[in-house]
């Protein structure tokens, strides 16, 4: 434990001398969502392989580098692109950003990940307000020796997606007339898709989207006490009844054309997150 703190400071001491401005609000930018970092102004983009001690991104629609500026006039810190369990690393090297995250004094944190519809309501491109998850991952972030200085042991989960910032993320949608759902997320490790049996499955169980991220930042955000929104971007049919062949290029060509929708709600948000 104390290895992965004095990793977790030299890194985050690393981003303090080359941040622009101290930011409490950070994003997560999933699959083919990173075109939201342009619009950071006065930015400083730094690679994730000169972060110490930082994975590296190796899956495509995944650029890894880390941006510090301003989004509508406010202070964010965004991870464009981020890290996952298939790829190999620890549930603990895939949440090691968010930890640095909260040395760094981030409070809100908005994710982001492309996701597939298992609920028949949901169309390519919709934007779903994650409002829980089932962890199908079989690890959790968690668990280890336990640093009461990160967080409590036992972390209560049962208001994971915070209720205010969901409102808040449907009163600016609305706003401006962009379309938004609720479900709940459900995370598996991959990296395959799903086969019809285990979206059938899935969505039995509860789940509204499958996806590959997500769930383990999320766990050791609320042990680090920040606020989570989480918005999936649909980009494929995942009904177990109505087989469709998943492609990554098909995830990445839709999460580009949903992305302007949420980047318009995500300006909006972080102006009174």
């Amino acid at each position: 434990m104390d290895n992965l703190r004095a990793k977790m400071e030299f890194a985050a001491s690393f981003l303090q001398k080359r941040l622009p401005c101290p930011a409490e609000t950070g994003i997560i930018l999933g699959t083919g969502l990173g075109g939201l970092a342009e619009k950071i102004t006065a930015q400083v983009l730094i690679p994730y392989k000169e972060i110490p001690y930082f994975p590296r991104s190796t899956v495509v629609g995944h650029e890894g580098k880390l941006v510090g500026g301003r989004l509508a006039g406010v202070p964010v810190l965004a991870l464009k692109g981020r890290f996952h369990y298939y790829e190999g690393y620890t549930m603990r090297e895939v949440t090691f950003p968010i930890r640095v995250m909260q040395l760094l004094g981030i409070k809100n944190l908005i994710i982001t990940n492309a996701a597939g519809g298992l609920n028949p309501d949901f169309s390519p491109g919709d934007l779903m307000l994650i409002k829980d998850h089932i962890n199908l991952m079989g690890d959790n972030p968690l668990i280890g020796p336990n640093d009461p200085e990160l967080g409590p042991r036992f972390p209560e989960l049962s208001r994971a997606y915070e209720q205010e910032l969901q409102q808040l993320a449907i009163a600016k949608a609305t706003q401006v007339g962009i379309g938004i759902k609720r479900g709940v997320y459900v995370a598996v490790t991959g990296p395959n898709f799903e086969t019809p049996a285990e979206l059938i499955f899935l969505a039995r169980i509860g789940g509204d989207a499958v996806g590959m991220s997500t769930v383990p930042e999320v766990i050791a955000a609320r042990h680090a006490g920040m606020r989570i929104l989480g918005i999936s971007c649909i980009t494929n049919v995942a009904h177990g009844h109505q087989p469709h062949a998943a492609h990554h290029e098909e995830v990445l060509a839709t999460a580009a054309k949903a992305a302007k929708d949420l980047e318009r709600l995500l300006e909006l948000l972080v102006v009174d997150i």
